[in-house]
């Protein structure tokens, strides 16, 4: 008989050692490398593959076809189904990841709810909660009168059998995937075999009958989902479920999705009633504006097809240290200092004797490059204690030459603005060429000199006045 061999497999990026370690080779993370046998499972020795059935054909079909009737399942909840591109997709697997606390189990259950109301079979499996903890919320939710059937088990065999009695449901809820194991691994749960190879039954599940399964994963101290990274390039589809500690906002944010964009947010509120889904974000992120404050401009985002609009602070002080302190929050620190460079080179502003904070309102967080131009001018505002116009938005690209590139979707951002009260706008002069561009009113800098001579023009004025 063939002796069993041990490996030792790294719990945060699946690398196989062939010896413990203190670090990992691969990722260089210390203390997660963890001993797991090779007898069964993924990763087993040949051994264990001699006995392995001889493989059978599979059927051949084309592209064209019949398709199920209805594709995707629509939950209700507009926030939920923009995120998803439209919906669950059947026979889908979606895996979503969030901080502890945050809200995805009360998401799952509203979701899980408004699915039954409509007339699916849900099937809500929890490996972390008792039934009655799920009770309890729902009753908290006002769902508790909503058909939903409930289970308490990590077993991927006995869940599988469970779920085939009767008819198929809609959407299996799995939470988490990482409190689930399988008998065709020896690993503890949570660990890479065992989440690797309970995801794999999970999706051959959801692939084989048409059901829409959704996986809760746990995040690391880093934010990222908790696991091999092959779980999120076996799955359909990736979610984030973001959001501040301090605010009572959640973002549910699509970085991968086979069936739809990987740009587009929803946007929920939390209160004591569960989350509550808010349809104008930009209203949210620029509540509590102070519109007379300086260091304070108006950013017209886009988030996949949804303009967004939200308010970019900046605070410029004197130094007393010999290397000025730069803070970011919401923004690319690395941005931060290539726009201050460009202000200091070709602009002749300078920052080697001040602190700079940047801080995006709302606990909101901004990807695009667009944001370059109204960073600026906060940066520029609070240098010069001069307030910016409280009717103006910003958006535009900035090149280390000093430059300002047009960026995508202007109509959209201007009509977004013009909705909620600004009339004018600062941005690229090649988006001057578009429907609304080249509006009365509007700014359009082909450098950044410009800009910022038009804001130390304003103070002039007012010093003259």
């Amino acid at each position: 008989m063939a002796k069993s061999r041990t490996q030792f497999i790294c719990q945060n990026c699946g690398t196989v050692h062939a010896r413990w370690a203190g670090k990992c080779d691969a990722c260089g993370e210390w203390n997660t490398l963890i001993e797991e046998g090779t007898s069964s499972g993924i990763g087993a020795g040949p051994s264990s593959l001699r006995s392995a059935r001889k493989g059978r054909p599979v059927a051949l079909t084309t592209l064209s076809g019949e398709i199920e009737e209805a594709p995707r399942i629509v939950s209700g909840i507009s926030e939920l189904d923009r995120a998803t591109g439209g919906g669950f997709v059947r026979g889908s697997a979606l895996l979503i990841g969030g901080d502890p606390g945050i809200g995805k189990s009360t998401l799952l259950t509203q979701a899980a709810a408004a699915l039954a109301l409509r007339g699916h079979r849900v099937v809500y499996v929890s490996g972390e909660e008792a039934v009655a903890q799920i009770r309890l919320r729902a009753q908290r939710l006002g769902a508790d009168k909503t058909p939903v059937e409930l289970a308490a088990e990590t077993n991927v065999e006995d869940i599988l059998a469970t779920v085939a009695e009767g008819k198929r449901p809609d959407l299996l809820i799995l939470d988490s995937i990482q409190t689930l194991w399988t008998d065709m691994a020896d690993s503890a749960p949570g660990t890479v075999t065992q989440v690797r190879a309970a995801s794999q039954a999970m999706i051959r599940y959801a692939k084989s009958t048409g059901a829409a399964v959704v996986l809760v994963g746990h995040v690391t101290k880093e934010g990222q989902i908790a696991g091999p990274r092959v779980v999120e390039h076996m799955v359909d589809g990736v979610l984030y479920f973001e959001g501040e500690g301090g605010h009572h906002y959640r973002i549910l944010r699509t970085v991968k999705n086979r069936f739809g964009p990987t740009d587009e947010i929803g946007v929920f509120e939390m209160s004591d009633r569960g989350l509550r889904e808010v349809a104008n974000p930009s209203e949210l992120f620029l509540g509590e504006r102070s519109a007379a404050a300086p260091g304070a401009a108006v950013f017209a985002g886009m988030e996949g097809t949804r303009p967004v609009l939200v308010e970019i602070q900046a605070l410029v002080a004197p130094s007393p240290l010999g290397t000025p302190r730069r803070a970011v929050v919401g923004w690319d620190s690395s941005r931060l200092s290539m726009v201050l460079a460009v202000l200091e080179a070709h602009c002749g502003v300078r920052f080697s004797q001040h602190d700079v904070y940047l801080n995006v309102a709302g606990g909101y967080r901004i990807t695009e490059p667009a944001a370059d131009l109204a960073v600026a001018a906060a940066l520029v505002s609070s240098l010069t204690g001069l307030a910016l116009p409280a009717d103006c938005v910003y958006f535009g690209e900035i090149s280390l030459s000093g430059a300002i590139r047009p960026v995508a979707h202007a109509q959209q951002r201007l009509k977004e603005a013009e909705k909620l009260g600004f009339a004018r706008a600062v941005m690229p002069p090649s988006n001057g060429d578009e429907p609304g561009g080249g509006a009365r009113g509007n700014f359009q800098p082909s450098t950044l000199s410009e800009l910022v001579a038009r804001i130390a023009g304003a103070r002039a004025r007012d010093a003259d006045g």
